[in-house]
């Protein structure tokens, strides 16, 4: 998957802060945005690449520590570093419990930030490759016919053919003729490549359908 450049979101209310963090993430060839508000932010929207969020805790308006537990609640997976002016031990341990990657408290060392910023990056980016991967297996599961997901959902649990063809009602020489369709549709060498591909569609909706992929 080819990714936009990393970026680094910075909300911070200080245009001092704003500045200084972008002439440093700058510096060390980073893609940065900078806003004053959470409100600024949602409006533009996140970019198309992997990403980490430089966070300040207080905030007008939505505070920092806020946005985080919204993002949470809408299962939304962004990479926080929070810094503040301001902060306390009962608000660090909020924020990390929330899933933070860093606390920093103001004034604090450029290179614990940077090093903080690369640890999001990675973890975002990492977040990425595994949703693609799960999209492109997903829209194989979606050319199968209904038949075949019902196959794959008795092969995947380890039922031999004899098992599946008794259990839905057809010949021995059918089912192997679905597996087989099955095998070249989901580009699938081997029933264990098939029973991964399987584990990694539980519980994800299937574009272009109303229910879930027939899986275990």
């Amino acid at each position: 998957m080819a990714d936009a450049p990393d970026t680094v979101i910075v909300i911070d209310d200080d245009p001092d802060v704003r500045e200084s963090l972008g002439r440093l993430l700058r510096s060390v060839q980073l893609q940065v945005r900078l806003y004053g508000s959470v409100p600024e932010f949602l409006d533009v929207g996140r970019p198309d690449a992997p990403t980490c969020l430089v966070l300040d805790v207080r905030l007008p308006g939505q505070g920092g520590l806020d946005f985080q537990r919204e993002l949470s609640s809408a299962s939304v997976e962004l990479p926080i570093i929070f810094i503040t002016g301001h902060g306390d031990i009962a608000m660090s341990v909020q924020a990390m419990k929330g899933g933070a990657i860093e606390f920093l408290t103001k004034p604090f060392r450029e290179q614990d930030l940077l090093d903080a910023i690369r640890s999001g990056l990675e973890r975002d980016r990492a977040r990425r490759e595994k949703a693609q991967a799960v999209a492109e297996i997903q829209a194989r599961f979606e050319t199968l016919t209904p038949r075949e997901r019902e196959v794959m959902t008795l092969a995947v649990s380890g039922r031999l053919n004899k098992q599946i063809a008794v259990a839905i009602g057809l010949s021995e020489n059918t089912v192997k003729i679905h597996r087989g369709n099955i095998s070249r549709k989901m580009g699938a060498t081997s029933l264990v490549e098939l029973v991964l591909m399987a584990e990694k569609l539980k519980g994800l909706p299937i574009a272009g359908s109303t229910g879930k992929p027939q899986v275990p």
